[in-house]
């Protein structure tokens, strides 16, 4: 939604209703002709506010809040439910049906309030000749509109142009004058006036808590509680207190002033709000203690409270008995807003009416002062401008009336010299710094649509208000700049623990965009660069609506990408608006049945939406992702159509982008080291098992840890000769490069030594010297080797060395489990080593199961499973194949503890068919 304030004034409408087809005149007395009021419309217009909404259904609660701010702001409380339900029915009508954007204007008269909803559908066919459709049916979910507008409004009608249709309504006022209320400063309890611990002329007292204390039976009559059944419970619980926008008081505030007078509800014991009018005083009571007197009267009978207004003075900055008055409470009022944005749109609004102007806009300096940012504007398109940024000093397209008054008769006469006004229609300006201690710290202005309004004398007048409102302007604004910066640090913090927690590239980049999306920007793209000699690539893509996430990442795949600049800071590209304002003209200008366009050629193919166009056409960003002195992509933010990024979040996005790099380049090293461990741990095991006749072979490995460790056990299973078998299975002291060494050393001296013929215990022999050959690389290893020959009966033969690994178990068909071979010294100790060979026969179906330490080491607190552990696991797999039995295993082995695995697990088991 873009909303903007419209100046009051003397104005003609600017669509008067003469502008019609002859044929749209009518009233409801022809079937089907539409009621259109031809009496003119009151001239004088108080106040304007206009709002444009979006083609979604959201927009109608949010046009639905527009409309009830605005009068409530107005004070036109009275009104509200009948303005809410018409506005809701026709911007539904434009937003939902017609499909276009809605705009609604509301305009105050001393009459009533008249509310216009426009909708922009240019390929509506005005009718010409022939009678009116009818009105739609009550049933209909459409249509209902101008049903409503003709039982509700006052007045109303329907206006058409070739690119717009307008619908108003007008609703009077009821006939009872309208309140004022006045306020005095908070007080600290000593200087209030004393008063007996009971006021009997009051009508309620409240004690410092906000809770009613006292409650005469005036009061009884009036609301119909009596005094025990309110005496203790919080005024707020009765009171309806009316919510103006652009003000921060309360109830609860109010009754903390030394003084108040106003209106607001109170809920009666029959369910029904009863006007009144209040005035509260703050007194303290015998004891010290404060409390607030409220009188009470009805609304129409305000006269009884009410404190007779002020005649106007000769000088605004004295008060009627000769002491001076505070000039910031002349110009801004009392109280004044507590928050920033409430003061800066106060003050332009005060100065705007102060000079009678058209329009008036505040910009404030960035710390190094040497831009000026737009943070409040009124009379100008104030969404499409908060937050733009203009140099200082002077020069072509600069603001070069910052650091001194400035009148402009004709901006026409000197185009560019206030570039905020650019295409606005305002002729003259008159504009002043804002100054504190000497230091630019903003600048504030007021234009006209006529030219020559301005002198010298209204320039002395604005300095004279913006010289009483800068400190306050500055004070607020470091306030709020503090208030950043902390949200800034915590903002930080969040996002480095959350970088820091992954060490996954594809999650790293969705963190990214995800922090930065809504809290930054409305849209992000990440653009990463795998080496100097790459593009950059569109990694990641991402919008607060995720519906334009496929549009953009298809814009932005049509464009070339951002430039790899390694200096720092946010720079401007304007790319992607470029782009989306020519995809959008060339598809209005289609759906028209136009042909040309801009010379800017796209790729055909897959072509942004309107829609998609308006979330891209916004000020776009590019900040380079650095990280050890290079390049490795680009953070691009983005916000939707002519909204502008202001300086503290472009900071922080630095900030960020600086803590994303490191972590993005992190996930890089990461993942590459991730890949080479990985690779090497496959070099190390054999790419495949052999068939074996008469025998299965099942292998199960399990990798401990992230995979970004090379791991110490391996398995092998080879061919010998003359119908022989290898197998082994071993365990290398350790993890990493060292520990790789001696494991691709163990399995490939295996199979060298194997088939040269030699016995088991020979081949061990030399392995055992290989390893201590390695020197101070040698590890010590566990290893169970043996040979296997199946025999012609069906069974198999089996020759085996257990050096220093847990034993073998062999399963027979009755169930028993028992060891097959005894234990021997492990390798890479000692230089002389003597060891023997032991024969295992494996009858049909028996099955030998050969791990590593990481299974008989699973634990659980101070629970092993144990060799124990495993042979009981071993018996409950009698009759099982051996992709079965090693399957059993692991699961027994996994199930055993909770906690992943600290240790790598291989399981070899063999079964003689």
């Amino acid at each position: 939604m873009t909303t903007g304030l419209i100046p009051g004034g003397q104005t003609p409408d600017p669509r008067p209703s003469s502008t019609r087809p002859p044929h749209q005149r009518g009233d409801l007395t022809g079937q089907g002709a539409l009621h259109v009021d031809d009496r003119p419309r009151s001239s004088v217009i108080t106040a304007r506010a206009a709002a444009s909404f979006e083609p979604v259904g959201r927009s109608v609660a949010t046009a639905r809040s527009f409309v009830r701010d605005t009068l409530q702001g107005w004070g036109f409380a009275d009104i509200i439910d009948d303005a809410v339900v018409l506005t809701s029915e026709l911007v539904t009508n434009a937003v939902v049906h017609a499909g276009t954007h809605a705009d609604v204007l509301c305009l105050r008269s001393a009459d009533g309030v008249r509310i216009e909803v426009s909708d922009r559908y240019p390929e509506r066919e005005i009718p010409l000749q022939g009678s009116l459709a009818t009105m739609g049916s009550p049933d209909r979910e459409g249509g209902r509109g101008l049903q409503l507008c003709a039982a509700i409004a006052g007045r109303w009608g329907v206006e058409y142009t070739p690119t717009h249709k307008q619908v108003w309504f007008q609703l009077d006022l009821p006939d009872r004058p309208v309140g004022t209320r006045t306020a005095g400063p908070s007080l600290p309890a000593d200087l209030l006036p004393l008063a007996d611990s009971r006021v009997r002329v009051a009508v309620v007292q409240i004690d410092r808590t906000g809770a009613i204390s006292a409650w005469n039976e005036d009061a009884e009559e009036l609301f119909g509680y009596s005094a025990d059944q309110v005496t203790g419970k919080p005024l707020t619980d009765l009171a309806a207190w009316p919510h103006t926008p652009g003000t921060s008081t309360g109830i609860v505030e109010a009754l903390q002033l030394s003084r108040w007078e106003g209106s607001y509800g109170i809920r009666g014991a029959n369910g029904r709000v009863t006007p009144v009018y209040a005035s509260h005083l703050r007194v303290r009571d015998t004891d010290g203690e404060p409390s607030t007197v409220c009188l009470l009267v009805r609304d129409h009978e305000r006269a009884v409270l009410q404190t007779p207004s002020r005649g106007p003075a000769s000088d605004p900055a004295t008060t009627s008995d000769g002491q001076n008055a505070d000039p910031f409470e002349v110009f801004i009022g009392s109280p004044a807003p507590d928050d920033l944005d409430g003061l800066l749109q106060r003050t332009v609004e005060r100065a705007r009416d102060m000079l009678d102007g058209d329009s008036a806009f505040l910009l404030l300096a960035t710390d190094d002062e040497t831009e000026l940012e737009v943070r409040a504007s009124t009379g100008l398109p104030s969404a499409r401008q908060r937050f733009a940024r203009v140099p200082v000093e002077a020069g072509p397209g600069r603001y070069g009336s910052a650091r001194m008054p400035a009148v402009h008769e004709d901006l026409l006469a000197v185009p560019g010299a206030v570039p905020l006004l650019n295409g606005t229609g305002m002729r003259s300006v008159v504009t002043v710094p804002l100054k504190v201690e000497g230091r630019l710290t903003g600048s504030l202005g007021v234009a006209a649509e006529a030219s020559g309004r301005y002198s010298n004398e209204e320039a002395l007048r604005l300095q004279f208000a913006a010289d009483r409102i800068a400190l306050a302007v500055e004070s607020a604004r470091l306030g709020e700049l503090e208030r950043l910066r902390r949200g800034s640090l915590s903002f930080l913090v969040e996002a480095s623990d959350l970088l820091a927690g992954t060490l996954d590239r594809d999650q790293t980049l969705a963190l990214m965009a995800q922090m930065t999306v809504p809290t930054l920007a409305t849209w992000c793209a990440v653009y990463t660069i795998a080496d100097q000699a790459s593009d950059p690539y569109l990694s990641y893509v991402l919008h607060e609506d995720e519906e334009f996430i496929d549009g953009i990442k298809s814009l932005l795949s049509k464009i070339a990408p951002p430039d790899p600049v390694p200096t720092p800071g946010a720079r401007v590209w304007a790319a992607p608006a470029a782009a989306a304002h020519d995809a959008a003209l060339r598809s209005s200008m289609r759906s028209l049945g136009l042909t040309g366009g801009p010379t800017h050629q796209m790729a055909s193919g897959i072509g942004p939406t309107l829609a998609t166009a308006s979330a891209v056409g916004g000020e776009t960003v590019v900040l380079p992702l650095v990280a050890r002195n290079r390049v490795i992509g680009m953070l691009t933010l983005g916000k939707p159509t002519d909204e502008h990024f202001r300086q503290e979040i472009l900071e922080l996005a630095e900030d960020l982008s600086r803590r994303a790099a490191l972590a993005l380049d992190n996930a890089r090293l990461y993942s590459e080291r991730t890949a080479i461990s990985q690779a090497l741990q496959r070099s190390l095991l054999p790419p495949e098992l052999p068939e074996i006749d008469g025998v299965e072979v099942e292998v199960i490995y399990r990798a401990a840890g992230e995979g970004n460790e090379v791991g110490g056990d391996f398995y092998d299973v080879f061919p010998i000769n003359d119908g022989a078998y290898g197998f082994a299975i071993g365990d290398v002291c350790g993890t990493g490069p060292n520990a790789a060494a001696v494991t691709g050393l163990a399995r490939h001296a295996l199979r060298l030594l194997a088939r040269e013929g030699l016995s088991g215990p020979a081949v061990l022999e030399r392995l055992n010297s290989a390893i201590l050959d390695e020197g101070a690389r040698s590890r010590f290893l566990t290893l169970l080797y043996g040979e296997m020959r199946p025999q012609e009966d069906g069974s198999a033969e089996l020759k085996v060395v257990c050096a220093g690994h847990p034993l073998p178990l062999r399963l027979r068909q009755n169930g028993t489990v028992e060891a097959a071979a005894e234990p021997q010294p492990l390798l890479g100790v000692m230089e002389d080593l003597e060891l023997y060979e032991q024969t295992v026969t494996l009858d049909p179906g028996d099955v030998l199961l050969c791990v590593t330490d990481g299974v008989t080491e699973r634990r659980e607190g101070t629970r092993m499973l144990g060799d124990d552990g495993l042979a009981d696991v071993l018996t409950t797999c009698t009759g099982l194949t051996a992709g079965a039995v090693a399957a059993r295993i692991m699961r027994a082995v996994e199930r055993f503890a909770s906690d992943a695995p600290s240790d790598d697990m291989a399981i070899l088991a063999m079964r003689v068919a």
